[in-house]
């Protein structure tokens, strides 16, 4: 069985910021909603979820910015001002720190388990393992 309670590291892209969670990793799921795609750019967020007292800026707390969508209940995000790259970011409601999953350094040992907001997924959107599958950039 995984050691989920192991000390995990993350970062944003620049490594001006950097955090770590302690403790169990809790719930991991994709989420297809509208908010998320537009906040990672991509067909889904990768989410984990932890506890706030799980959860501490190691560095660069001062870099990083957040946003508040005014009419959502629970989302917001947060990112790093110098580089842009999405960071973990605390509930509206204070009760979760929401984790982008390829923030974390390393592998949190969990796998994602479920898909949320699915009916709202993108309509381009294709299951991975439809495509063609390539270990580095394909040759034109």
């Amino acid at each position: 069985m995984p050691d989920t309670h192991a000390l995990n590291t993350g970062s944003c892209l620049c490594g001006a910021v950097a955090y770590e969670i302690s403790g169990n990793l809790g719930l991991f799921q994709y989420c297809h909603c509208s908010r998320c795609r537009k906040t990672t750019g991509s067909a889904f967020a990768a989410n984990l979820f932890v506890a706030p007292t799980q959860f501490k800026w190691t560095q660069g707390e001062d870099k990083v910015g957040r946003y508040e969508l005014e009419n959502a209940k629970h989302f917001a995000t947060s990112f790093c001002t110098q580089c842009g790259s999405s960071l973990p970011w605390l509930t509206k409601t204070g009760r979760a720190v929401v984790v982008p999953a390829g923030t974390l350094n390393e592998d949190p040992k969990i796998e994602p388990k479920a898909n949320t907001f699915y009916a709202s997924r993108a309509p381009w959107e294709k299951c991975v393992s439809e495509l063609p599958m390539f270990d580095e950039l394909p040759a034109r």
